[in-house]
């Protein structure tokens, strides 16, 4: 089944492009189905790269998801065009009084701010607020870790002292669970952070499942016991040259950044690299949608209540 986006949205000629399955909302208002509601509140820059790559995840899955884009706040973006954002994105105000089988929030580049100085910080904490109320399944990936650790669980902002860069090997640490249904023993993912996620500090601070992590970068995916809540502190949704584009621009910035770990061919910029994580990142996504959101979400989404959360142990 397809993924149902705005008409005219860029990401849909990208997509169809790669034979990926869209359907705008012309055509899918003539279907009879209940399709998943999912929100993407887009907190990168360039927000059509970001919402592209997430659509792409999103798609691999024979459920048919129905996205809205949500933005933070109206201020201006300098990355992405006033008319796209006018389009296509959502003011919370225009809906928060309804109910979505599923929400992701994405990374921000923040990692150096304090929470108290994000400008938007407590336009995050109302949506992840009411998304404990109106949401299935809340995914967070990278910096809205994060932030979502200090808003859920009051932990506080942990930095690295060198910014973690690089396609990482990853082992998982609950063999059975739903989320990593699939996965091989150890798999590879991106990183692009300042954020720290020790496997120690998650433990002793939360009750949450650390479902896979890595000796360099720490927790990688983790779950609530209900799988309401699920963090993903990589980036599992780059294309292949997204941390390049990120190097050079960090180099252009003279931040002396050190070259992505494991990304280059022979640990050499001027080689094209690849991506050796498409596979897991697909199926991270697909399994979301599977697990913790369609299996889990009410027929009727008005008939939300925490009764419908409660599931058996793995």
């Amino acid at each position: 089944m397809p993924i149902k986006i705005p008409d005219m949205l860029p990401a849909g000629d990208i997509l169809r492009n790669e034979n990926i399955f869209v359907m705008n909302e012309t055509r899918a208002s003539t279907q009879e189905i209940r399709p998943l509601k999912v929100l993407i509140l887009n907190l990168m820059p360039k927000k059509i790269e970001t919402e592209t790559q997430f659509l792409r995840l999103l798609s691999n899955s024979p459920l048919q998801v129905d996205i809205e884009l949500l933005r933070i706040d109206n201020r201006p973006s300098r990355n992405t065009p006033e008319e796209h954002l006018n389009n296509f994105y959502r003011q919370f105000e225009m809906v928060k009084d309804r109910y979505f089988d599923g929400l992701i929030v994405t990374g921000a580049p923040l990692g150096l701010v304090q929470f108290e100085d994000v400008v938007y910080w407590p336009h995050l904490e109302k949506i992840i607020n009411w998304a404990k109320d109106h949401v299935t399944s809340t995914l967070y990936v990278c910096w809205a870790v994060q932030a979502a650790l200090n808003i859920i669980y009051g932990l506080p902002k942990k930095t690295r002292s060198q910014k973690l860069s690089g396609v990482y090997q990853h082992s998982i640490q609950q063999e059975f669970h739903p989320l990593i249904r699939g996965f091989d023993d150890s798999f590879l993912a991106p990183h692009s952070r300042n954020a720290d996620f020790p496997i120690d500090f998650i433990q002793e601070n939360t009750d949450l499942k650390i479902l896979a992590s890595s000796d360099e970068a720490g927790v990688y995916l983790a779950s609530s016991q209900n799988m309401r809540h699920v963090f993903v502190t990589g980036h599992p949704e780059y294309d292949a040259t997204t941390l390049h584009g990120e190097y050079i621009r960090d180099l252009g910035e003279g931040l002396e950044p050190v070259i992505p770990f494991n990304y280059y061919p022979n640990d050499n910029p001027d080689n094209h690299p690849c991506a050796s994580w498409r596979s897991h990142g697909h199926l991270l996504f697909s399994n979301w949608l599977n697990y913790c959101v369609y299996q889990l979400t009410p027929y009727d989404l008005n008939q939300f209540s925490e009764d419908n959360f409660t599931i058996s142990e793995e």
